[in-house]
């Protein structure tokens, strides 16, 4: 329909970067595109740490399982959720903060993760790939401890940034009607739509693998469901004031 259209349906993860630097200013604009995102209620609950140090990056590593891109990413920001600095705001003016609601666990997680994809489309209209890293919450206590987080921030996913060394096919999204509902919830249709997309999705793997994989969407999404999905996170959430009520 148009370029920008185009940019957002050519999405590819990529894992593999050349070594040239991405150079400061252009993380800069990067990180202030980012802020031109929507924010509920003008909160701005979003703070991104760049992460530079060698020494950091390889523990950061360790935190993911060692996802090695981690560390080779000739950039890595990791993005916060932050209602830290709505405290401080709060003591300017001698208000003391009504903090831990659910609520602004919601708003300030979703404000983070709308600043980031406005930077991975700023990224990738610059010619750069970025991969997500959700596998920080692995270890997140440790991350927050490595970055020095205070009360009211968490780290919410890191983001690989760099130039591309792979071209990857881009992957297969649900079809539209499974996605796109009009008027009510309707899955009457839904398990032909999901058996459908399951063969292309084990299309894809075989081809992308050489047919080292052969695996559907389904068979995938249930093998990761029955398993606990990090527990932890609960406890962390509360000792950082969040989801208090």
């Amino acid at each position: 329909m148009n370029p920008v259209i185009d940019l957002l349906k050519s999405h590819r993860s990529i894992r593999k970067f050349r070594p040239e630097p991405v150079d400061q200013e252009t993380v800069n604009q990067l990180v202030a595109a980012g802020q031109s995102a929507a924010t509920s209620s003008f909160i701005q609950a979003c703070t991104v740490i760049q992460v530079d140090d060698p020494e950091v990056r390889g523990q950061l590593m360790e935190c993911t399982g060692g996802q090695v891109y981690v560390g080779s990413a000739p950039r890595f920001l990791v993005f916060c959720a932050d209602m830290h600095r709505h405290q401080i705001a709060c003591t300017m003016h001698d208000a003391e903060m009504r903090s831990g609601f659910t609520e602004q666990f919601l708003t300030a997680s979703l404000d983070c993760a709308l600043f980031a994809q406005n930077v991975v489309v700023a990224a990738e209209s610059a010619g750069l790939g970025t991969v997500y890293i959700g596998g920080i919450r692995n270890q997140i206590q440790r991350v927050a401890e490595l970055l020095e987080l205070p009360e009211l921030v968490y780290p919410v996913f890191g983001l690989c940034l760099g130039f591309p060394d792979q071209d990857p096919e881009t992957k297969p999204r649900l079809p539209l009607e499974s996605v796109l509902k009009h008027e009510r919830y309707d899955d009457s249709q839904e398990r032909e739509i999901i058996a459908a997309y399951d063969e292309e999705i084990r299309e894809y793997y075989r081809t992308r693998t050489g047919g080292n994989k052969e695996m559907s969407w389904s068979e995938q999404i249930s093998g990761m469901l029955v398993k606990e999905a990090r527990p932890h996170m609960m406890d962390f959430l509360n000792s950082r004031g969040f989801l208090k009520k």
